[in-house]
């Protein structure tokens, strides 16, 4: 019998407050026309006062442990991942575990900036297959409106605030079409570190920083290596993308959606696309767009679905499972 990490519920979670593009160009010298044609975003969510990262991956979390039809207490593993953490330490995991009565389990967050989940994702993986857990919550949860420069027309219309989670269960079946993850493929490059980044951190400048981002030259890197990539996991699992029903990318850009997408020669119509609604989640992007989906019926149980992702560092990375 083979061991694998089955996903059993879906959750997501987004500020109350909803910017769209019009609201950005009070903040900003742009226009609505300017932003969609440049990245297809028209809205994005940021948060209040009182809502963290902690709060919003505590939500979707809750969210996906109703989907699940489980009580927080099973978990026995909390994988989470962010760029923007409530406090330098301790990590936002254990915010949540509190928050859902799982205290006890393991509880950690990974650090991969827009790949983030893809990285929580086959962490928790390669733990459930080892039998080090039995059931894990992976989070992907971002407040990225903190880290904007709002004088910088370049990135901060691109970026938005939410989470996104979802409930992994370890089974085992011997069936050619079993449901669970089939195989993961991460790469980094610190080579390229000055194209994507926040510009502070505790041991540097003692601050949080602002993102800055080389954006014609991230374009560029991000369309080769999630082509690359899904090429790669498609051949680890032994599937054609004929084969795969659903893609599921980091909502960061349609114009890379989109050209990622055309050198796999698959079609639009077989691509989740979120990043008009919710802008560029960073690690919340991929569980958001995959909840949404899920949620209104497009991902069925037994499709095959392709998760992908790129982010500073660079990171990038994809996953193939079967819902």
């Amino acid at each position: 019998m083979t061991r694998r990490s089955v996903i059993i519920g879906t959750g997501s979670a987004l500020p109350a407050r909803a910017v769209s593009n019009a609201e950005m160009a009070k903040i900003v010298e742009t226009s609505d026309e300017w932003i969609v044609d440049r990245s297809g975003i028209r809205n994005r969510h940021f948060a209040g006062p009182s809502e963290t990262t902690g709060t919003l991956a505590t939500e979707a979390a809750k969210r996906a442990l109703v989907a699940a039809g489980i009580d927080g207490s099973t978990i026995d593993l909390i994988v989470l991942a962010t760029t923007t953490p409530d406090q330098t330490f301790p990590a936002v995991a254990t915010i949540v575990q509190n928050e859902i009565g799982a205290n006890g389990c393991v509880a950690f967050d990974v650090q991969a900036v827009c790949s983030g989940f893809l990285y929580a994702l086959g962490t928790a993986d390669a733990m459930l297959r080892t039998g080090m857990a039995t059931r894990a919550l992976v989070i992907g949860a971002e407040t990225m409106s903190r880290i904007l420069d709002f004088e910088d027309r370049g990135t901060c219309v691109l970026f938005g605030d939410g989470a996104g989670a979802i409930v992994l269960e370890a089974q085992e079946s011997d069936a050619a079409d079993a449901r669970g993850i089939i195989a993961t493929k991460l790469h980094a490059d610190g080579a390229h570190n000055e194209m994507l980044n926040v510009d502070g951190g505790p041991s540097t400048t003692g601050t949080v920083g602002k993102i800055r981002m080389r954006g014609n030259q991230v374009f560029k890197h991000a369309v080769n290596n999630l082509a690359s990539v899904l090429s790669e996991v498609l051949e680890m699992a032994g599937i054609e993308p004929a084969a795969i029903d659903w893609v599921v990318p980091h909502q960061a850009n349609a114009r890379i959606i989109e050209g990622t997408a055309k050198k796999l020669g698959l079609p639009m119509d077989r691509v989740i696309m979120t990043v008009d609604q919710h802008a560029n989640t960073s690690a919340a992007s991929v569980p958001l767009a995959l909840d949404l989906a899920v949620r209104d019926g497009r991902i069925k149980p037994g499709q095959l679905v392709v998760l992908e992702a790129m982010g500073g560092g660079f990171t990038w990375g994809a996953t193939v499972l079967r819902m």
